[in-house]
């Protein structure tokens, strides 16, 4: 299946000569592949011939003149910057032009563009930013990561629906286990909003689990976890501190003294597997969910590996039907009707 995917070439720390790189490899290792880099033509193409590459069929340039800070104020960036290589990627996906938009940029001007131009999905009150965790049993998916600190009930039951529809196809699981983020598993533990989107859930069409906790997210007990913005960012951010102390901790270790630098290297096989199975880059790539439009978020920081990684979770996201699934999944909850999910159908 043929795709297209924009690129925000100018967003994160280091723009082009991440982004470049990143959508060349994808395109060598795709051959249905398309991809419009969006930004300053002048900057593109001088790092499209460092890289010895050449624009193609495959491989284009949109210009746009305005670059949005990783510093800025979304409502600056909104008003302000209508012609940055971020509005207009997505901008792309909202005219069909694109599948799907990619960027490094500002998390809060990316997400405040993107709601202003593609609009939420009918059923859906706010978008929700969803990732992948790695587990024992291999991913957890969770939402939300930090769009909305506040959320009522009814908004943990719609980020359920979308994180459901979004592991069923990625995952390949037809009913993929919802777990939501409590400080018990007890259904009498927790505040009243996550006692009343826990009653939501198990009326819901879900295959909802119950009540998790935080150590379950890595247990990989349920497929997704849900939570509001506020407890999602916190456990993302402690989750990524906690991973950086112990790989400190233990390249202190190692290099404590002679032995211990002798047995570093007998163990060297193991460590670099180690360090692979959890090395950040390969779960890079967070989906704004509840728009009318795909777009994936790359880490501000990203490198090419890391950013190849979140256009590919694009790519499957395109290919998989992620949005007709989640409109799917709103009329089979009654959230949404009929007519909206053939329209959705139509577009894809």
């Amino acid at each position: 299946m043929d795709i297209t995917i924009a690129i925000d070439a100018m967003g994160g720390d280091h723009g082009p000569h991440i982004t470049v790189p990143a959508a060349l490899k994808a395109l060598a290792s795709d051959d249905q592949l398309n991809i419009v880099l969006v930004g300053l033509g002048d900057a593109i193409e001088a790092e499209l011939k460092a890289n010895g590459a050449s624009l193609n069929p495959r491989l284009r340039i949109h210009h746009a003149s305005q670059v949005v800070t990783m510093d800025e104020s979304p409502q600056g960036a909104l008003k302000n910057k209508k012609d940055s290589s971020m509005r207009v990627a997505i901008n792309l996906v909202k005219s069909g032009e694109a599948n799907a938009c990619v960027s490094a940029g500002n998390t809060g001007a990316l997400m405040a563009t993107a709601r202003f131009v593609l609009k939420t999905l009918p059923g859906i009150d706010r978008p929700a930013i969803a990732s992948v965790l790695p587990s024992e049993t291999g991913n957890t998916y969770m939402l939300d990561l930090g769009a909305n600190a506040d959320c009522t009930a009814e908004h943990l039951y719609q980020f359920a629906i979308m994180g459901a529809m979004l592991v069923s196809c990625v995952e390949h699981k037809a009913r993929p286990s919802v777990g939501l983020l409590n400080i018990g598993s007890e259904e009498i533990k927790g505040n009243d909003v996550v006692k009343q989107a826990a009653e939501l859930l198990r009326a819901s069409h879900l295959n909802f689990y119950g009540n998790v906790e935080g150590d379950d997210i890595f247990k990989g007990t349920t497929d997704l976890v849900v939570c509001d913005g506020f407890v999602g960012n916190v456990s993302l951010k402690t989750t990524e501190g906690l991973a950086h102390m112990m790989g400190k901790f233990l390249t202190q270790e190692f290099k404590r003294n002679w032995l211990t630098k002798a047995m570093a290297l007998c163990a060297l096989p193991v460590l670099k597997a180690f360090k692979k199975r959890l090395d950040p880059r390969r779960y890079n790539g967070a989906s704004f969910l509840g728009l009318r439009g795909l777009v994936v978020k790359s880490h501000g920081g990203a490198d090419d590996v890391a950013f190849l990684s979140a256009i590919h979770v694009a790519i499957e996201e395109a290919r998989s039907g992620v949005l007709k699934r989640i409109s799917e999944q709103l009329e089979i909850e009654h959230l949404q009707p009929a007519i909206e999910v053939q329209s959705l159908q139509d577009t894809q």
